[in-house]
């Protein structure tokens, strides 16, 4: 009897072996010759010699379907096993179009809408940096985070870096209690809800706890040197242009960077400039910059949220004239 092992590197552990272990036990009864045991991320394969190295050849094309869809049924099991033994079958995959971006947590196949995030994924491929404007709910940060995501898996970068000034939205929060980053989360936390949409909890937390995914507020950027990154600066709209001068100047090599805000939304101290419409002014001259503007049309929330912004944009016009 031969024992071989297999290291889960990409896929998410509980993905791949499902609940109750049900993958593997799916796996063991298409394979009766061998017994799997799994201990964290090490998949011991114990059977005769054959057997066991046509198991190892699954395991690896089921890590890739995993890690590709974000999750792994027992039909995607029985398909990729059927092709490996009848070479001229192909394994069927979920249902997708040329459209779909990535696919989010249970396999949730994620798709832009509108013209303008379209738009934003065929120029992040030909544009190393992309500024996003625009009202809330059009979908610029989470796009922003789905190529960032997508990136990674493709091993186009080895890192994604998520930043956002940290400032208070029109209250006084006070003293917070905790450590620096129990301080801090508060203000990043619509980025980590973006990503707990597109990666499995656990292999989110691994991310971050090795510093694949750092999530630091703009403060922090100061005197780094970002390389092999896709590099996202959230609520823009909210920077000095000393402090958005500081955060371009640290696109490294092979790096991408995308920056959003929404001018509507400024929470500066009156007679401050925002420095995100002070770098448009400043770049917008520049054929090597992306520059996308979203408006009330690309709102892809709740239909609610548009007439919302509608209604906020006009009484703000009227108010302007007025005065």
């Amino acid at each position: 009897m031969m024992e071989r092992l297999y290291v889960l590197e990409e896929a998410d552990i509980q993905e791949f072996v499902g609940v109750n272990h049900a993958n593997l036990v799916t796996l063991a009864n298409l394979f009766p010759k061998t017994k799997l045991r799994i201990h964290q991320n090490v998949i011991k394969v114990l059977g005769e010699p054959q057997a066991a190295e046509d198991l190892l050849q699954i395991l690896a094309q089921l890590e890739a379907v995993c890690t590709r869809y974000n999750q792994l049924t027992e039909s995607q099991i029985i398909e990729v096993v059927q092709a490996y033994r009848s070479p001229k079958a192909s394994p069927k995959t979920p249902a997708e179009t040329s459209d779909v971006l990535i696919y989010g947590v249970h396999g949730k196949a994620i798709q832009p809408r509108g013209e303008n995030q379209r738009r934003m994924v065929r120029e992040f491929t030909s544009k190393d940096l992309c500024f996003a404007t625009g009202p809330a709910g059009s979908g610029k940060t989470f796009v922003a985070i789905c190529l960032a995501v997508k990136a990674l898996k493709a091993k186009q970068v080895r890192r994604i870096i998520l930043s956002r000034p940290a400032v208070e939205a029109g209250e006084k929060l006070g003293f917070l209690p905790g450590e620096m980053k129990d301080k801090l989360d508060p203000y990043l936390q619509p980025l980590y809800d973006a990503l707990g949409e597109l990666i499995p909890a656990p292999k989110l937390k691994d991310f971050i706890d090795t510093g694949v995914i750092q999530i630091a507020p703009l403060a922090f950027m100061r005197g780094r040197t970002l390389n092999d990154a896709v590099i996202i600066l959230d609520e823009a709209q909210n920077t000095t242009p000393q402090q958005m001068k500081m955060f371009l100047t640290r696109l490294g090599a092979n790096s991408k960077m995308i920056i959003t805000g929404d001018f509507t939304q400024i929470d500066l101290p009156r007679g401050i400039r925002s420095g995100l419409s002070d770098a448009l002014d400043k770049l917008h001259s520049l054929s090597s910059i992306s520059f996308i503007h979203f408006d009330r049309c690309d709102i892809v929330r709740h239909p609610l949220v548009s007439e919302i912004v509608e209604v906020y944009d006009r009484k703000e016009t009227n108010e302007s004239k007025d005065s």
